[in-house]
């Protein structure tokens, strides 16, 4: 029962992961005041400026990451072999610009974090369960 669960479980987190990453895309295109992501041009921690296209751009990279969690997990549970390349480049992209907007978004880091050492370590724990034919 709590294999069947599993990818259920997967599938909502990484969509509700992807659906944080619209916060960026909505904060720094910008659509609307989110109070989490305040709007600025610049970010790691003021050090490097992106201007207003830079940071549109920058926004984009936010869009693209909640589109590639979401069609990331539908892969997954889907049993589409491009799931886990895919996983695992969108959770890149998404620690590249967590860490570049550190302040606000460092619990996105280490989400991403933890889910690069899933994927990391999961053909360990794969070898422990039963095969089914």
């Amino acid at each position: 029962m709590m294999l069947k669960l599993l990818p259920v479980v997967l599938v909502i987190g990484l969509s509700i992961h992807g659906l944080i990453h619209l916060m960026g895309f909505v904060a720094y295109w910008p659509l609307k005041d989110v109070p989490e992501l305040a709007y600025k041009t610049a970010f790691l921690g003021g050090r490097l400026e992106f201007g207003a296209n830079g940071t549109r751009l920058f926004s984009l990279l936010w869009l693209l990451a909640a589109i590639g969690f979401i069609v990331a997990g539908i892969a997954l549970v889907s049993e589409w072999s491009w799931g886990v390349p895919v996983l695992v480049l969108v959770t890149l992209l998404s620690l590249v610009i967590t860490a570049l907007d550190w302040e606000p978004a460092f619990r996105g880091t280490l989400i991403n974090g933890v889910i690069l050492a899933v994927l990391l370590l999961a053909p360990h724990f794969a070898r422990l369960l039963p095969q089914t034919n």
